[in-house]
């Protein structure tokens, strides 16, 4: 019952916390109300991946004539492509399962909360309850999706994106409310599948986080794919008494009220801290219910911490990874580096796909900085056009005196797996020029970048 760290929480941040503990000889364990892996294996990144491939796979089969192939009957079954998407999410928990094991991590089924004098008491299914301690406690419980007054969830008709991974049926319409990260990819799953579908966002552009070209160059992509988009405008209503609900909407133009089978929130997240006993040990939380950290990720009371979700910084998976490990090696009075949260890489797996890095156009010029900014199309990339996908491109942002990479954006085919380069590149400190006179694969989709950077420095070749 006694142990050297306790994790409360199972998900990306609290596994991968529970891993390095292990591996740095502490006596671990880890606890967790329902599955392991938390949201992210079992209801969030992972499994809506799987959708998001099956919608791709349904989307070339419609296509495929631009290949030189025909294909006939293609037929979406939503029972077993949702099946298959359960199962992919249960497999990756069964793994976290088995890395509990091998690394000799005890699993402690239950909602945890802390108490005083180091003491952890865990509440099971069936109202029993055990008390366990340990010289370090780390919070890692994560998010659930928001809810706004005017939105309320009821799991049927309004619902959050935990609903929508697993609907029973696939519904004729649906209204995304929000178009961040979760909305979009939802949206594009839906439409693409053949739902009729709305975005309806406050901002005045959609994905409003991202640079200012990325947004308009998705729009038009989401667009041209028959999604309808309504930004500045806000839900202020949903009548669900009949069969289709009715959303009333807010819009520059005036109020107009669309009709949709279901209405999705995907308006951001909540952090999960209630009922953790933040109170009555005394941990400092902000307004927002987010814990108050410090840079190694502790709370004002010794030998408790936070990690993920629950505290400040980008709600992202790899995110909370990265804290739990800086955490935990900080614990063991390991020389350990603040997390650098200007190049943390975000991103988005709609089609095209979104991701992005460091400062916006917009951002470095608020900092201060004088820019250079090159842009490469994949309309110019031999790879993109051989692919049939030229839509998009690559948006990179140097300061204009050190050659200071400062930032990309990138909107196409498989970019979340181009952007870990530009993440490397800033954390060595790499120019411009480096990146220039780094030699590229061709033909490749990445090679976009180096000649994005030739591009604002004068020197692009292929346009």
């Amino acid at each position: 019952m006694n142990y050297d760290i306790i994790i409360i929480g199972s998900g990306p941040g609290g596994y991968v916390a529970a891993i390095r503990a292990s591996q740095l000889g502490f006596k671990t364990a880890i606890v967790e109300r329902e599955s392991l892996g938390g949201i992210c294996l079992n209801w969030g990144c992972i499994p809506t991946k799987a959708l998001l491939k099956s919608a791709q796979v349904f989307d070339y089969l419609n296509n495929a004539e631009d290949y030189g192939i025909t294909v006939k009957g293609g037929e979406v079954d939503f029972e077993a492509v949702v099946k298959r998407s359960r199962g992919v999410a249960n497999g990756m928990s069964k793994g976290v399962q088995f890395l509990m094991k091998k690394n000799k991590i005890d699993v402690i089924n239950g909602a945890g909360k802390i108490k005083k004098g180091n003491k952890i008491e865990v509440k099971g299914d069936d109202g029993s309850s055990k008390e366990y301690t340990a010289k370090h406690t780390i919070l890692a419980t994560g998010a659930r999706s928001r809810e706004l007054p005017n939105l309320p969830q009821d799991g049927k008709k309004i619902i959050g994106y935990r609903q929508a991974i697993n609907l029973a049926k696939q519904p004729k319409s649906m209204v995304v409310v929000g178009s961040g990260a979760i909305g979009i990819e939802f949206a594009y799953f839906y439409n693409a599948i053949g739902v009729e579908v709305t975005i309806v966002e406050y901002m005045d552009r959609i994905v409003p986080v991202e640079d200012e070209d990325i947004s308009k160059q998705l729009e038009k992509s989401l667009k041209k794919a028959g999604i309808k988009i309504l930004t500045k405008s806000e839900v202020t209503a949903v009548d669900t008494s009949a069969s289709l609900s009715k959303v009333k909407i807010k819009t520059a133009k005036g109020e107009e009220t669309i009709e949709a089978e279901i209405v999705l929130s995907a308006v951001g997240v909540t952090p999960n801290t209630e009922k953790l006993g933040l109170e009555e040990v005394g941990v400092k939380t902000e307004k927002n219910g987010k814990v108050v950290v410090d840079e190694f990720y502790r709370t004002n009371v010794k030998g408790v911490y936070a990690i993920g979700d629950i505290v400040k910084g980008q709600a992202l998976a790899h995110v909370a990874s990265a804290e739990g490990i800086a955490c935990v090696e900080k614990i063991k009075g390991l020389e350990v580096e603040p997390i650098d949260y200007n190049n943390i890489p975000g991103c988005t797996y709609c089609a095209p796909e979104i991701a992005s890095v460091g400062y916006t156009e917009k951002a470095a010029k608020e900092a201060g900085y004088e820019i250079k900014v090159g842009n490469f199309p994949f309309s110019a990339s031999g790879k993109a056009a051989a692919a049939g996908a030229k839509d998009g491109f690559v948006k990179v942002i140097f300061d204009a005196k050190y050659g200071e990479f400062l930032g990309a954006h990138l909107i196409g085919q498989n970019v979340t797996e181009m952007i870990a380069e530009v993440v490397v590149a800033r954390k060595l400190e790499t120019t411009g020029h480096e990146i220039i006179k780094s030699v590229h694969p061709h033909p490749t989709l990445s090679e976009a970048i180096m000649e994005a950077a030739a591009a604002a420095y004068g020197e692009v070749i292929h346009l």
